[in-house]
């Protein structure tokens, strides 16, 4: 199904592709997003869904230095998050506070938390421990896994433990899985590896190549989503690592993100360099899975693309569902556009 945008609108000034549900704000529906500007001094933009639900509105507008190409927001503080972002010459990532004063007319500066100045390599993404207060981070580059513990108090981060991904491997991003806190999943031109945090070693890996994205199902703790260049939404079984359970068309062209539903199961955004977002619906057919279906790969599913936002201008990188509101979702294009989606006109029944 195609359709154009009923969505709700933002526009950046400059380039972007990076946007976070701020899901520690449980009193509104809230996003971080941030630009990616060579030339031009970036913005971090906090921006809100009006109560009425009408409108995008900007709370906050922040300077940030440099590109940034990460953006995750801290699940237990409104106020911090952290970025990944470039000079154009080298990657580092950085956690940020935001003022308390969001209205004021000079735009207030950002406070920077904790350096992870730890990496040599180049820096892909910043991942939050999955929900709740807690004090662990991880950050991810080319080489190299690190486990860090952030006391925003002292604004200091420490690293706890590293571990190499080994010199045929270049790491591209990951995942923290929501179900078991030890376990981390990294995506790597190849190979999807799952490491151990107490032990900082790989437990099990599985072969797929050029992943872009990669996601757990929070309500199903056996299921995966990956996205890749070329084959591309899979969806995996963890207990079945040898194949995908079920596969989807993708995009037309680049599947960039994929993102699977905070309260629903089996709902998955994705997005692509085919400037589109789809919709898509995948689960077991049956509701028990028996030891013979999970390991001969004759389980059932159901996959089905419930709708195709089809309007953007540009090729969509930004997609994050709301916590708050798990039947909206924000996406942002290259250009900067940010639009806010319900999904309610297209979920099946049985949702």
């Amino acid at each position: 199904m195609q359709g154009g945008s009923t969505g709700i609108g933002y526009g950046l000034k400059y380039q972007a592709r990076c946007i976070a549900d701020v899901k520690a704000d449980t009193d509104h529906t809230s996003f971080l997003t941030g630009t990616l500007s060579l030339k031009e001094e970036n913005e971090v933009h906090l921006i809100r869904l009006s109560s009425g639900g009408t409108e995008l509105v900007c709370e906050g507008l922040f300077s940030h230095p440099n590109e940034i190409w990460d953006l995750a927001s801290c699940p237990f503080d409104q106020r911090i998050f952290s970025t990944v972002f470039s000079s154009g010459e080298s990657y580092e990532a950085a956690v940020w506070q935001i003022p308390e004063l969001y209205g004021q007319s000079n735009s207030p500066q950002l406070e920077c938390i904790a350096s992870l100045d730890a990496h040599s390599s180049k820096i892909k993404c910043v991942l939050w421990w999955p929900s709740g207060r807690h004090d662990k981070l991880i950050s991810i580059d080319e080489q190299n896994i690190f486990l860090w513990s952030l006391d925003s108090s002292k604004k200091s981060a420490q690293v706890q433990s590293q571990e190499s991904a080994g010199m045929l491997h270049h790491l591209s991003g990951g995942a923290w899985d929501p179900h078991d806190v030890n376990i981390v999943a990294s995506t790597t031109e190849s190979l999807i590896h799952f490491w151990d945090l107490r032990t900082m070693k790989k437990t099990n890996s599985m072969d797929h190549s050029h992943v872009r994205s990669i996601d757990y199902d929070s309500k199903n703790k056996h299921m995966l989503i990956t996205a890749a260049d070329e084959s591309g939404i899979n969806i995996w079984d963890l207990r079945m690592l040898k194949a995908p359970a079920s596969e989807l068309p993708g995009h037309s062209h680049w599947t960039w993100a994929v993102r699977s539903n905070p309260e629903y199961e089996g709902l998955i955004l994705s997005a692509g360099t085919d400037s589109a977002v789809n919709l898509w619906f995948a689960s077991p057919s049956n509701e028990e899975l028996t030891y013979d279906s999970v390991y001969t790969s004759t389980a059932k599913w159901t996959e089905s693309l419930l709708h195709s936002y089809s309007d953007y201008e540009d090729s969509v990188y930004g997609l994050s569902w709301s916590s708050r509101e798990p039947w909206l979702f924000a996406s942002l294009s290259y250009d900067g556009r940010v639009v806010v989606e319900s999904i309610k006109p297209h979920l099946p029944k049985k949702l």
